[in-house]
């Protein structure tokens, strides 16, 4: 017992070095943008609409409310609750979004199957359905407008989050920079702090290629000593000032503070939410780190770091009055150590920067992979760290807008505005979904979720307002900014839609691709054909388009879909579903590769190889297996795979090697290896799954390539691997179509606007399938093809 004792003891303290060290490094990561906030919360709230007066109304009600403000927000609702909304460890609005999909039949992604939802990551342990739970779910999946309105939400959220992408690093190192207006004239301060601001910031983006591994080691210290030096101040401030500064924490002084401003105070609170900037990423970067590690690092060090720092900022302020235009945060640091918190606030605020730029580059991925963004090329920046990637074309344009906001509004105050609408408005997107997650994926009461809105949205509503009325002043920018994203990615939506319910309609039969022979002058080429279809099933109708023009395709012809499921990831031993396209002499497979939105997707000369591994691994499975079902059509020639209704059984395929003759293993946590008659997509959803138990355990089967059995079986299942070897080493071929849009005749004014203009331009403008795909130019055949949707 002794020794039990001693072992789990040591494993909690184990957990718990994790934890801590977890909780450390998510200060660099999390917390730059929040805790740089000091720095200009209180100088955009004085910038305009109340003063500093000798009374110490208006510093003790702005501290009121910061923070109360900093209690209920990040503290009480993400800390507490939002981060208890994980999708399997995951955060963010599309985690959000994600859930929302998987317990209500309210996402509008095509291509989507039944065998998706026996994916490890996709099921959830969820309580019983409560009676009211079950009407609400009714009642979104029986109005498509619920959809398009979740979705547009969603989209909202996300284009806000780019904005404060742009204005974010434009106001912290801007902040930051300013603190040299005390240490020059003011001659000299204004031809200054605009450069060096806009040097700061190229130098940031002109980085962002090398990934954030390289610096991110240095991130959480310049972070952890900012914290401990604005509440080393804030003490300091505190003791020597004002020590009863601690009496402003109550209510009472925000009802003094509006009760003397009143409409003043309410516009103020613009400046105000500049607090919270930034807790939105304890969420977004949940999948990080763990939900114990960012609680422990904001509520025991950030949140009574910043407090200490907003207090001393007022106590300093409280006894002096004579600085009612020049209310910055460097007035109250000692002029013996300005110069130390001046560089370190410099480091900090470029910290703060740093991770809403990776924040925004993962945001856009997600977007992409969901149908919802144009493709831009994506850089993985590391092979140990998943996650980090960088985007080119987003970082490009981002620094010149960066660089545009800085020397167009040239002061806190209108950056200020601006990113505190971008701010308040993703806040307000969650508290939406999370209200919607608490009844369907919780399945708690309704009133329990509406409690929840509307305490929180009316704290957020009040904010935004408060914003919002500062449109001339700043706060147009997100606002226009969210419109031409939102146009652009819903437009983007919308066509892929109908591009593939245009797929779906014109799809050519099976028995068409069975037809096909010498007898109609066709002939087989040496080397594999990979076919790229959103299609789940059937023959796309770019395929029968370059057969009727080239009547010849590849000895191995393999169908792929490369589709997006609503988890965020996918395990790779459950990525690939594979299955026979007519008999197998045909030699055709159709292939659907599922990736999460958070998965890396792989480069081209992996996926080749994996995919032909995979396709080994389904030929030993597909031969060697038990048969279910027998179709008397195909008795004589010996096919493995039954049919039904012109599709052949798809089974998940794990990792196993093809490259020698060891045996196809099924591993235990390959629990979603199955087979399944007519997977069908969401328009025909007729599909079945049957789960073979004995797939259920770890099983072998033992095959032997170099067997030198006369079992028939054996000899054909030999022939197949070596024909897909040869053809492997002739090379491959990588089919794709090259679509023009346009709207049907009679179409909207709008639709003919968004298709025939919009989405063409885009599709022009962006980067091709075969760039994102990473296709050698040498392999790629591309097939013409124009919808009319």
């Amino acid at each position: 017992m002794d020794l039990e004792d001693k072992k789990i003891s040591g494993n909690a303290k184990d957990s718990w070095r994790t934890t801590l060290l977890l909780a450390y490094q998510s200060l660099g990561v999390v917390y730059g943008d929040l805790s740089i906030s000091p720095i200009y919360v209180y100088k955009s709230t004085f910038a305009d609409d109340i003063h500093h007066s000798e009374t110490n109304e208006e510093i003790f009600g702005v501290l009121s409310f910061v923070f109360w403000t900093l209690t209920l927000v990040p503290l009480f609702k993400y800390v507490f609750i939002v981060l208890r909304a994980d999708d399997n460890g995951e955060g963010g609005t599309f985690a959000l979004y994600s859930s929302i999909c998987r317990h209500a039949k309210v996402s509008l992604l095509p291509n989507r199957q039944i065998a998706d939802e026996s994916l490890s990551t996709y099921k959830l342990k969820q309580p019983p359905e409560s009676e009211n739970s079950s009407k609400v779910k009714m009642l979104l999946e029986k109005h498509k407008t619920l959809h398009t309105a979740l979705l547009i939400l969603v989209l909202l959220g996300t284009c806000m989050v780019i904005g404060d992408g742009l204005l974010t690093p434009a106001i912290s190192v801007f902040s930051a920079v300013s603190g040299l207006e005390l240490s020059m004239s003011k001659e000299h301060h204004e031809y200054a702090v605009i450069p060096i601001t806009c040097f700061i910031l190229v130098c940031l983006f002109a980085l962002q290629h090398y990934g954030t591994h390289r610096v991110g080691l240095f991130f959480a210290p310049i972070v952890l000593l900012w914290l401990l030096c604005i509440s080393g101040l804030g003490l300091y401030n505190i003791f020597y000032w004002d020590p009863h500064v601690y009496k402003a924490l109550s209510p009472y002084y925000m009802y003094k503070f509006l009760k003397k401003t009143k409409k003043r105070g309410w516009m103020s609170l613009g400046g105000i939410l500049l607090c919270i900037t930034g807790s939105e990423a304890m969420f977004a970067d949940l999948g990080h780190f763990s939900y114990s590690a960012i609680q422990i690092a904001f509520t025991f060090l950030v949140y009574p770091a910043l407090i200490l720092g907003y207090m001393g900022q007022a106590a300093y302020l409280s006894k002096h009055h004579q600085m009612t235009h020049n209310i910055s945060y460097y007035v109250s640091v000692p002029e013996s150590v300005r110069w130390p918190v001046l560089v370190i606030a410099i480091l900090a605020s470029v910290v703060g920067s740093q991770a809403i730029i990776s924040g925004t580059f993962s945001i856009i991925n997600q977007s992409q992979s969901l149908g919802c963004f144009p493709r831009v090329k994506v850089v993985h920046t590391s092979d140990k760290k998943h996650g980090q990637i960088y985007i080119p074309e987003i970082n490009w344009i981002l620094m010149i807008l960066c660089i545009a906001v800085t020397i167009g509004f040239r002061d806190t105050k209108h950056m200020g505005n601006a990113s505190g609408l971008a701010v308040m408005a993703v806040m307000l997107v969650t508290t939406c979904l999370m209200s919607l997650v608490i009844i369907l994926c919780w399945h708690k009461p309704p009133i329990l979720a509406l409690c929840f809105l509307l305490f929180f949205g009316s704290i957020e509503l009040l904010y935004f307002s408060a914003s919002l009325v500062k449109f001339r002043e700043g706060a147009w920018l997100p606002l226009l900014l969210a419109l031409f994203l939102v146009t652009v990615m819903f437009v983007w939506h919308y066509a892929t839609t109908k591009k593939y319910e245009y797929d779906l309609q014109n799809k050519v039969s099976l028995e068409w691709l069975l037809a096909l022979g010498p007898s109609l002058g066709m002939s087989r080429v040496p080397g594999i054909g990979l076919v790229f279809t959103d299609l789940t099933s059937g023959i796309p109708a770019n395929f029968s388009r370059f057969v009727t023009n080239l009547p010849a395709f590849h000895c191995i012809l393999v169908f792929v879909c490369v589709k997006s499921v609503p988890v965020p990831f996918v395990p790779r031993a459950e990525r690939y579903l594979m299955g026979r396209v007519g008999p197998a002499s045909l030699r055709s497979y159709r292939c659907i590769v599922r990736y999460g939105y958070r998965d890396v997707h792989q480069d081209v000369d992996s996926f080749e190889s994996e995919l032909a591994n995979r396709i080994a691994d389904f030929i030993r499975y597909d031969w060697s297996r038990p048969e279910l079902t027998t179709d008397p059509g195909n008795e004589d020639n010996g096919l493995p795979s039954s049919r039904s209704s012109g599709e052949y059984r798809l089974a998940v395929i794990g990792n196993s090697d093809f490259s020698t003759s060891r045996p196809f293993e099924s591993e235990q946590s390959m629990q979603q290896v199955s087979v399944s008659v007519g997977f069908s997509t969401i328009e025909s959803v007729t599909g079945i799954i049957e789960n073979d138990p004995q797939l259920k355990r770890r099983v072998t089967f033992a095959i032997d390539d170099h067997n030198d059995s006369d079992d028939p079986k054996d000899v054909q299942m030999r022939e197949e691997l070596n024909d897909l070897f040869d053809a492997q080493q002739s090379g491959t071929a990588f089919i794709l179509g090259h679509s023009h849009v346009k709207a049907t005749q009679g179409s909207s004014v709008f639709k003919r606007l968004a298709i025939n203009f919009a989405y063409n331009f885009l599709r022009r403008n962006c980067r091709g399938p075969d760039v994102v795909l990473k296709v050698p130019p040498a392999s790629l055949l591309e097939v013409g093809m124009v919808y009319v949707v």
